[in-house]
């Protein structure tokens, strides 16, 4: 197989960056981002987020999460503790999220650590989701090797049954981690390949430095 990809090209046009227009706090400029994109591009998943990790194994590995809920102090998401991505987080909390909104030509890379929220917050979160959705989160031994897409439906059935007309608990399994930032970077595509890029990163007294670099 030889695919040749050279001639694909894009030419990015819609917006700039500029370090003397962001504010002096990361979160600020990420949530002025999130609401435009989520406003004029509707089309694009806004919450969606790419988690890397480093797993067991030694090698870095990318997956799509959402993100459900972010503060000052960091971003929330939820998972399977005993899956790939919460052993790999357990073990080695240097994370690294990225969101791509192609509509409005915007990328953010986030730089943090990871660690557990705490449960009543887990707890709240679970009891806000559909049944179907809580049952799945019991159903799935996620990233574990099943036999057959049967074994998943029929395993779904019987909880179906067993908590009909009753509340669903969250396994002590699933739940949220927050990944508390230590360095942002802001990319807007601009033509020729000159793209905008602006990194924050922070100090030891907790305040953020910011940087434009290089395309």
């Amino acid at each position: 197989m030889d695919t040749d990809l050279s001639n694909y090209r894009k030419s990015y046009e819609k917006q700039e960056l500029l370090l003397k227009d962001t504010p002096e706090n990361p979160m600020e400029l990420f949530q002025k981002w999130f609401f435009e994109v989520d406003k004029f591009f509707p089309e694009d998943e806004t919450n969606a987020m790419t988690i890397a990790t480093i797993g067991l194994d030694g090698y870095p590995k990318n997956r799509v999460v959402l993100l459900k809920k972010y503060t000052y102090e960091g971003f929330i998401f939820y998972t399977n503790y005993n899956s790939e991505k919460g052993k790999a987080i357990l073990n080695n909390p240097n994370v690294c999220l990225s969101f791509f909104w192609h509509g409005a030509e915007r990328q953010v890379i986030i730089k943090g650590k990871a660690k557990k929220i705490s449960e009543n917050l887990s707890d709240g979160y679970f009891e806000s989701r559909p049944r179907g959705s809580q049952l799945g989160a019991i159903v799935s031994n996620q990233s574990e090797i099943v036999s057959s897409r049967k074994e998943l439906e029929e395993k779904l059935t019987s909880l179906e049954k067993e908590f009909e007309g009753k509340e669903i608990p969250r396994p002590k399994f699933w739940g949220g981690f927050i990944v508390e930032p230590l360095e942002f970077e802001f990319w807007q595509g601009r033509p020729n390949r000159l793209h905008d890029r602006i990194r924050y990163s922070i100090t030891s007294d907790f305040n953020w430095v910011k940087n434009r670099l290089s395309p």
